[in-house]
């Protein structure tokens, strides 16, 4: 998801203005102490400030003259070969102001193994002038001799008290009035993250009364409540009930199988049945859920669901 103007306006300046990571912090600040930065390796989901991280490398390093010696570039973007040896050995061979260059490069698990092998020769060539710092999702799609190469640090989902007292100095400072219940159906939905989270903020903020269910609306998510209840339904064999919930969150709300599916897995976890059946459960949900993939009709196949767990 690209940045919005929110995203942008409250992303961190700062190592000290960073929500959680702690560890990672502290690690980063020392080595900005001792000026002895090394090609790093940013790992963790979506959200979770690796890129608010490497800016604020840049910033805490450079200062003002941060533009001229930082460079970023999306790799999901431009992963071919090309841009290894064009544009970032085109970047890394050039002086440096001060110190030594940062070159950031986003989504690297996008880039193509034969990219990623001139990657490795371009940061053993110009490590004396430029320091990479890499950011994945996924740490396994980078290939061994990088990661060698790489200082790794490795970020988590943020925790949810940490996202809404964020999130609360947002709302403040935009006067938004959001009470509980809203703040906590914006962290649900964000799911650990904080870019998701800012973004469904924006959203909101042309809403006069801001509630939960305004919340599900505005980003099109399945309500739980309703979710449950149907699940809660079909167990106890209602087939009928539950299925007038299902045409509900389909046709009136307007919400797509996919959705649907997303959030009975997220509610199956904490239904009232024992173990064995949760495990029947998400069996079938995941046989299900790739039958919605290949393209199957959405209605059909979550009412078959529903009806294997009258069934149970």
């Amino acid at each position: 998801m690209e940045p919005s103007i929110w995203t942008e306006k409250y992303r961190p300046r700062t190592l000290d203005q960073i929500v959680s990571q702690k560890n990672i912090v502290e690690r980063l600040k020392y080595l900005i102490r001792k000026n002895s930065l090394p090609h790093c390796l940013f790992a963790g989901p979506a959200g979770c400030g690796k890129t608010t991280a490497a800016l604020a490398v840049a910033n805490e390093l450079y200062g003002d003259m941060s533009r001229g010696n930082f460079l970023e570039l999306n790799a999901s973007d431009e992963r071919g070969i090309d841009t290894v040896r064009v544009k970032v050995k085109d970047f890394a061979r050039t002086i440096p102001l001060q110190g030594f260059k940062i070159i950031y490069l986003d989504e690297a698990d996008s880039l193509t193994k034969d990219a990623q092998h001139a990657l490795r020769r371009t940061m053993e060539n110009y490590s004396a002038t430029c320091r990479f710092i890499l950011a994945c999702n996924y740490s396994g799609k980078i290939i061994s001799p990088i990661q060698s190469r790489c200082a790794v640090f490795r970020f988590s989902s943020l925790p949810k008290d940490d996202m809404k007292s964020y999130l609360k100095g947002i709302a403040e400072r935009e006067k938004m009035r959001m009470d509980e219940e809203s703040l906590d159906a914006v962290v649900g939905i964000a799911e650990g993250d904080m870019r998701r989270a800012v973004n469904t903020l924006q959203m909101l903020s042309s809403a006069k009364d801001i509630t939960p269910d305004v919340v599900y609306s505005v980003v099109n998510h399945a309500d739980p409540a309703d979710v449950r209840k149907m699940l809660e339904l079909a167990l106890s064999a209602n087939f009928r009930e539950a299925r007038e919930i299902l045409i509900k969150l389909l046709h009136d709300k307007g919400l797509s199988g996919e959705d649907v599916v997303r959030e009975i897995h997220s509610q199956a976890f904490s239904l009232d049945v024992d173990d064995r059946k949760k495990l029947a459960i998400l069996e079938r949900l995941g046989e299900y859920e790739f039958r919605l993939t290949e393209g199957s009709n959405p209605r059909i196949q979550i009412e078959a669901f529903l009806a294997q767990l009258g069934i149970l």
